[in-house]
Parts: structure tokens; C-alpha cells; sequence
């Protein structure tokens, strides 16, 4: 028998801003907080109602990170993200690699590991669901921002060898602007990654 499905809020924290998420089962009621970037005030209250059980990373960057030690002290829930976070100093109670699963109450959440953008993105897949939680990995616009002309390369693998392959039904949740359909980009995206773009590296448009 099919459960129902994971409650999804979100809000928008910070000067950037960053969208933060937060998962709830509606039959236990257990949540995970995703990207605590500003705001700890907000982040505390789309929690209310639930009983947090994990902080979840996408990845390491200032806005998506900037409340963690608040929220870690605030909630006292295991924080979770990318074995690459390691070396750069953030303190953290569980790894998490490719395949990797997360359950939150009846639920399960999939890593997938989607570098590119910086060497520490984890996308979230929610299992029996057609929404993935997917940091600064893809927007509705484009890829990623990416700082060298091999961190594009590896954006592009993943586009290639991961994104391409979730079906076009997937609903991307950013960690900026509007969710979007996978479907909907697919042919941009195609196109984008026929394309020769030499060495490039920075902001990328799909139409570039």
C-alpha cells in the first residue's frame, strides 16, 4: 500500500537568497532540515510541528551553510554530507556517498553524488517520488556556476551520466530560484552538452 508522501516546505533565507528545505513524514512526524544557509529563526520555525531528525548538506557553500553550528546547537540531530567536506574543516557525524539512503519516518531519501559545481554536491532523490532536492547541481536556466575549466568538464559528466538518466517527470527543487521539470529542460540540456565549449568555466546558460 502506497504511504503518503513526504511534506516538502521551503523557505528562502539569507541576502542571496538560498532556498532551504525541510522533509516531514506525515506518519511520524520525523523531519530533516536541508542547507541551513541564514536565518536559524526561520529554519526553526518551518520545523515546527515535526521532530527533526537530521541536517542535511547539499553542499559546503557560505549561503547553504551559514546557520549550521546554530541549527546543529538548536535541534542536537546528526548532520550528514559529502566525505569531501572533510578536509575543509566541518565537523560532521555521518558520510554520505553515491547510493547512499536516509530514512525519515516510512520514507527513504537516495544520495546521488553530483559534482561540478564544487566537490562536495550531494543531489537527494526522494524514493517512490518523482522530487529531487538538488542544490546548486542544475536550475531552471542552466548549470551550476563552476570555478575551472575542469570543474565544468565534471559538471558536464554529471548532466551526462546522472541527471539525464532520473525521468522527465522529476521535479528539481534548486538551491536557487523557482522548481522546475526535468522533461520540460531536457532538450536544452541535450543540446547544451552537443556542444564544444572549449575551456570554459563560470556562469553557464542552457542557450549558451
Amino acid at each position: 500500500m502506497q504511504t503518503s508522501m513526504l511534506e516538502l516546505r521551503e523557505r528562502q533565507v539569507g541576502p542571496w537568497p538560498m532556498n532551504t528545505y525541510a522533509l516531514i513524514c506525515p506518519h511520524t512526524n520525523e523531519s530533516v532540515l536541508f542547507d541551513p544557509g541564514a536565518d536559524p529563526d526561520i529554519l526553526t520555525e518551518m520545523l515546527q510541528g515535526s521532530t527533526p531528525i537530521a541536517i542535511l548538506l547539499t553542499h559546503t557553500h557560505k549561503d547553504h551553510v551559514g546557520a549550521l553550528d546554530e541549527m546543529r546547537k538548536r535541534l542536537n540531530v546528526p548532520v550528514m554530507a559529502h566525505s569531501n567536506v572533510l578536509p575543509k574543516g566541518f565537523a560532521i557525524d555521518r558520510v554520505l556517498a553515491d547510493a547512499d539512503t536516509v530514512e525519515v519516518g516510512k520514507h527513504t531519501l537516495r544520495a546521488y553524488y553530483t559534482p561540478g559545481h564544487i566537490d562536495d554536491m550531494l543531489s537527494f532523490a526522494l524514493e517512490g517520488d518523482n522530487r529531487v532536492i538538488v542544490g546548486d547541481t542544475i536550475f531552471k536556466g542552466g548549470p551550476g556556476k563552476t570555478w575551472s575549466s575542469e570543474g565544468f568538464q565534471t559538471t558536464l559528466a554529471t548532466l551526462r551520466h546522472i541527471i539525464l538518466r532520473w525521468p522527465d517527470e522529476t521535479i528539481c527543487y534548486p538551491g536557487h530560484g523557482p522548481e522546475f521539470r526535468l522533461g520540460d529542460l531536457r532538450p536544452a540540456i541535450e543540446a547544451f552538452l552537443q556542444k564544444d565549449h572549449g575551456d570554459f568555466f563560470g556562469d553557464a546558460a542552457w542557450d549558451m
